[in-house]
């Protein structure tokens, strides 16, 4: 199972990803990075994209947990992902479950031209699942 440098030198393989990293939603800090940030500072950046999962994670709109079959309702994040598309890429947020109460996600930033959102979200996904949290 990969730790957090080995997680996010996966997803930079990933066609074309220009930056990654794993953020703590609640404190707006980067746990790792890898590759570029978008606004050349990834502490800038994981502040930024911290903001909006907590958004997304906390406001009952987005994270409003559907019952299961047996009508409670399911453990684990309500939101599993977030997908910006700007004019030149995608930023995909992916909440991190841990065995502690986590908010953490992964930031991927691919662009827009050379990247695969699909392949990106089937990888981080898998990465998400494998990860861990040293």
């Amino acid at each position: 199972m990969p730790g957090i440098d080995e997680c996010l030198l996966e997803a930079m393989a990933l066609p074309g990803a220009r930056g990654a990293a794993l953020v703590d939603w609640s404190s707006g800090l980067a746990l790792g990075t890898a590759g570029d940030s978008p606004v050349g500072d990834h502490e800038t950046t994981a502040a930024e994209t911290a903001e909006l999962a907590r958004a997304a994670a906390e406001y009952e709109s987005f994270a409003q947990p559907a019952p299961d079959a047996a009508g409670s309702e399911p453990a684990g994040q309500p939101v599993e992902d977030l997908i910006v598309t700007t004019r030149t890429g995608y930023h995909v947020l992916r909440f991190v479950e841990t065995s502690f109460d986590s908010s953490v996600f992964l930031h991927l930033w691919l662009d827009r031209t050379d990247g695969n959102l699909a392949l990106a979200r089937h990888r981080l996904r898998a990465l998400a699942e494998g990860l861990v949290l040293r």
